[in-house]
């Protein structure tokens, strides 16, 4: 469960990362310059690639983490990483499918 935690916290690293990223890049294609945000593109592409598929990752993170809880179970995680990504999963939820 910890290493699973820390895989899903990367991803939502990435995930603000990528948002980051696509609004830098709305702002200089409208000042007039297209090159992109970051010059190394296999890196954009990490980052991006990560951050879109955290959304299936942090799900089923916290669908384990809910049927732990409801066992009665204490997850093996720390707590604000719980908190952080069950956040992630409410702001991926609203920038996928609200926004």
């Amino acid at each position: 469960m910890r290493f699973f935690s820390r895989i899903v916290f990367i991803c939502n690293c990435c995930f603000i990362a990528a948002v980051i990223l696509r609004w830098v890049e709305i702002v200089s294609k409208k000042k007039g310059n297209g090159n992109g945000a970051i010059q190394l593109q296999p890196l954009e592409s990490t980052i991006v690639v990560l951050g879109y598929g955290a959304i299936v990752v942090n799900f089923f993170f916290n669908i384990i983490v809910l049927l732990l809880l409801v066992q009665k179970k204490q997850p093996q995680v720390a707590q604000w990483q719980l908190w952080f990504n069950f956040l992630c999963l409410l702001a991926q939820v609203y920038y996928f499918f609200l926004a």
